[in-house]
């Protein structure tokens, strides 16, 4: 009996069944402190890949426990000042003689003026599938859903473990890109 007892904690740990990496566990640490927080900003660089032709803008952005994101355009200057809201409900933008127009991506499923706000509830509530150290910071892959057209984002932490940068993948290929600086929560 002790023979079995031994083998079996043996394959435990062999098969990995011993607990989640120290990876893991460090990306589930982010989620738990921005879904404790009372406030989370950050501000956000975004590139969207049409795959003819690429569009850039900033934005800074602030989001409430329920996961709803405020954001204001910050640049390129022509946009600058536009606003909106993004939640599970929709989104609303609201602008003074400016528009800010985007064709919707992932089959309808994102749009770039939404990526932040994707990248957030993914961060909050998506299924973490891997997690490692890449070039020296740490990794997270993450789905958006458990859906077979879910939304794939690989984002890396910085040397604190808060956001660095994130990318958006749907069908393997790479959508929109988000460069993430001063992420704080409250």
């Amino acid at each position: 009996m002790k023979k079995v007892g031994a083998l079996l904690i043996l394959l435990c740990f062999l098969s990995g069944c011993s607990g989640a990496s120290k990876e893991i566990e460090r990306g589930m640490a982010l989620r738990s402190k921005i879904l404790k927080a009372s406030e989370c900003s950050f501000d956000a660089a975004i590139t969207a890949d049409y795959g003819d032709k690429l569009y850039s803008f900033s934005m800074t952005c602030q989001a409430d426990p329920q996961g709803n994101l405020t954001f204001t355009v910050t640049a390129p200057e022509t946009l600058a000042g536009i606003s909106g809201r993004v939640g599970s409900d929709g989104g609303k933008l609201t602008f003074d003689d400016t528009a800010l127009q985007f064709d919707l991506m992932a089959d309808g499923q994102v749009t770039p003026v939404s990526a932040p706000w994707v990248f957030l509830k993914t961060l909050r509530s998506g299924c973490l599938t891997s997690a490692g150290t890449e070039d020296g910071v740490l990794r997270l892959s993450i789905d958006d859903s458990y859906a077979d057209d879910a939304l794939h984002l690989d984002i890396w932490l910085d040397g604190e473990d808060l956001p660095a940068r994130a990318e958006i993948l749907y069908g393997g290929r790479r959508i929109l890109s988000v460069g993430v600086t001063n992420f704080t929560t409250a």
